[in-house]
């Protein structure tokens, strides 16, 4: 199967895999001492050695245990043959519960706004380096053109630009550990902050020391799209590159350290990152910075795509256009998705001014979504019959670790953190109204038994008496179970206007919960009058059902199930294909239903997602021009409340 040989690929480590999982894996972590030491001292209220020590005492131990020991060696493993992240987290349970579903939900909306506020943060931080050439420079205007232009490639694919994100990451991680030994040969005892007592000292005797955990976490908040992009590299060439990554980070790192206790007057709007390197190296190092933070930003654009691409294929989100600009295996394009990223993005840029600014907008909801993958995560593995004695440790280390950022990034909310809860709460209007939605429509759908109208098929499809339809007759159906089918579909057929075919097509699509799951099915429940054909597709397969079904039936007609010819005398003696019409029911809901409040409410939400989902005849790629649709109602009984009475006639 292809699915086993990609996966094996995958866990096979080879140097041009570990550059390709640089370039694609460590964008947002890799681009985070731009501005962590920054926002730790200018959130400080004094400088002094407890600040530094106690500032890379945390980073050290936040990088060791929130990234290593929690994703690295224990999230990564949690995999869905191969892919990675909340959604495929999900996916792994064995019963999705409601709670499940709202704790996948929150996390993913929280992560599609982190989406936002990284691209905003690290293309300002690497260009405000500008200043140190040139104070008068304007910075947003060439943010706003660098982050235009990457938006507007979005749609011819990365597949150019993305050859060269491996080496530049290289270059990128060895330029970092080169500028901080440097600084550490120059003051070596800076790496007695690996002493976690700095940390505690830190936390309990520096004014507002708490509160700072804000600015240590966002050296982390990588960490969960590093899970998420699992499936592109393999959790081997992730766990080895990791190695390498963490060295030059802690290295860079240490080394702003280093030279502010060299330097331990700290200006106003001060970034380490820059004053440490030499004049001759500072237009390099900017540019050098600046390809990285692209690198960072495309990779959580791209990201952003897979997210919803997975949501869409996990009903969490409406199905809208998605697009494959190359022909590179997973990439996809989401226009709608590209352009909403584009004007927040600018819009950050705009409101925030500064990356100082934008800190205060960062960390916050991806703190949120680390708690929501640890609670998963727990689950899961209780599922797994991992034993208590391991799980309570676990969930008492990360739920501290995680529980104290939330609590110190709360801080944020009203300097900035309000707008990314902002984001994420909007996100979670749409995937609620969305999700719930479907579940309360989907209650209302009856199934008849198909046995039952066996021989109306046979008989409907000989009537003479009835006008043709056409050849083959296509329903989308719903129906799991072989012999059930949706009791719309029948009134569509036999009640609401006969339709008569020579042969009915019964398509079921099956959603599996595999990632790269790839075939059909076929049931010839009457030969050659009544067919169903499931297909079963992974989360990350597109449902281009309008292909997949002209295969299938290449397949029979090569196999000499079926004949293809018209059922038109005039066309059938001259050999002439049967045509195809496709019927796509959409369900409405009456006016006349009574649902419980809450239920009006996720009702209204879904109705108001239904404006940016676009018909099941796009989402499955069928023809359009061989569609028809047709409405038909959701039936809820209502019952009366008192009987009506009838009046008789006055003589």
């Amino acid at each position: 199967m292809p699915e086993s040989s990609s996966h094996s690929s995958l866990n096979k480590v080879t140097f041009a895999g570990l550059i390709i999982t640089l370039g694609i894996v460590y964008g947002d972590i890799g681009t985070s001492p731009l501005y962590v030491v920054k926002a730790i001292t200018s959130g400080a209220e004094m400088f002094d050695k407890l600040l530094v020590y106690g500032g890379l005492s945390l980073v050290f131990w936040t990088l060791t245990l929130q990234t290593t020991l929690k994703y690295i060696l224990i999230t990564l493993r949690a995999d869905n043959h191969g892919e990675g992240g909340i959604f495929a987290l999900y996916a792994l349970m064995k019963k999705k519960t409601t709670w499940a579903a709202i704790i996948t939900l929150i996390g993913g909306c929280a992560l599609l706004a982190d989406g936002v506020i990284t691209p905003s943060i690290t293309v300002t931080s690497s260009i405000e380096g500008l200043r140190l050439i040139n104070p008068e420079i304007q910075v947003i205007p060439v943010v706003l053109s660098i982050l235009t232009a990457l938006f507007f490639i979005q749609q011819f694919g990365t597949k150019f630009i993305g050859k060269s994100f491996g080496p530049m990451m290289v270059i990128w991680f060895l330029m970092l550990a080169t500028l901080g030994f440097t600084q550490i040969i120059n003051y070596p005892e800076a790496l007695k902050a690996i002493n976690p007592y700095y940390a505690f000292d830190f936390l309990t005797n520096y004014p507002k020391g708490f509160i700072l955990l804000g600015a240590v976490f966002l050296c982390t908040t990588g960490a969960e799209a590093l899970y998420s992009d699992l499936g592109h590299c393999g959790i081997k060439n992730i766990r080895i590159s990791w190695i390498f990554v963490k060295i030059s980070l802690l290295l860079n790192y240490f080394g702003q350290g280093a030279w502010l206790m060299n330097h331990p007057i700290p200006v106003e709007d001060l970034n380490p990152f820059y004053s440490m390197m030499p004049t001759w190296f500072l237009i390099p190092g900017i540019l050098i910075s600046t390809a990285a933070a692209v690198i960072a930003s495309q990779a959580l654009i791209t990201g952003s795509y897979t997210l919803i691409s997975e949501a869409v294929s996990l009903n969490f989100w409406p199905k809208i256009k998605v697009l494959h600009p190359t022909e590179i295996k997973g990439q996809v394009y989401i226009p709608f998705i590209n352009w909403l990223l584009w004007v927040s993005c600018c819009f950050v840029v705009l409101f925030f001014q500064e990356s100082s600014s934008m800190e205060a907008a960062y960390g916050l909801s991806i703190t949120i979504t680390m708690i929501m993958t640890s609670m998963l995560l727990l689950h899961y593995l209780h599922q797994r019959k991992v034993r208590l004695v391991l799980l309570i440790p676990l969930f008492m280390l990360f739920g501290t670790i995680e529980g104290s950022f939330l609590l110190a990034n709360l801080n944020k909310f009203s300097h900035g953190g309000w707008f990314s809860l902002m984001l994420a709460f909007v996100f979670s209007l749409i995937m609620v109204g969305w999700f719930f939605g479907r579940k309360i429509k989907n209650r209302h759908i009856s199934f008849s038994n198909l046995n039952k109208y066996l021989h109306l098929f046979e008989d409907l499809s000989k009537d003479n008496s009835i006008p043709p339809m056409a050849t083959n007759l296509v329903y989308i159906i719903k129906a799991n179970h072989t012999y059930q089918i949706e009791s719309k579909i029948m009134y569509s057929i036999f009640s609401k206007q006969p339709k008569r075919a020579q042969t009915y097509w019964l398509l079921h699509v099956d959603n599996t919960n595999e990632p790269e799951t790839f075939s059909y099915e076929v049931t010839q429940i009457i030969t050659g009058t009544l067919i169903r054909v499931d297909f079963h597709l992974g989360f990350k397969i597109e449902p281009r059902i309008n292909l997949y079904f002209k295969e299938v039936l290449k397949d029979m007609v090569a196999n000499g199930e079926i004949k293809l010819t018209s059922s038109y005398e005039s066309l059938k003696k001259h050999f002439y294909p049967g045509d195809f019409l496709f019927v796509n029911l959409d369900r409405i809901m009456t006016q006349d239903y009574e649902l419980s409040p809450w239920e009006t409410i996720i009702m209204g939400l879904h109705e108001f997602t239904r404006w940016i989902s676009i018909n099941d005849v796009k989402a499955l790629g069928l023809d359009s021009s061989c569609v028809i649709e047709e409405k038909v109602p959701i039936s809820i009984e209502r019952p009366l409340n008192r009987n009506i009475r009838r009046m008789e006639q006055a003589e």
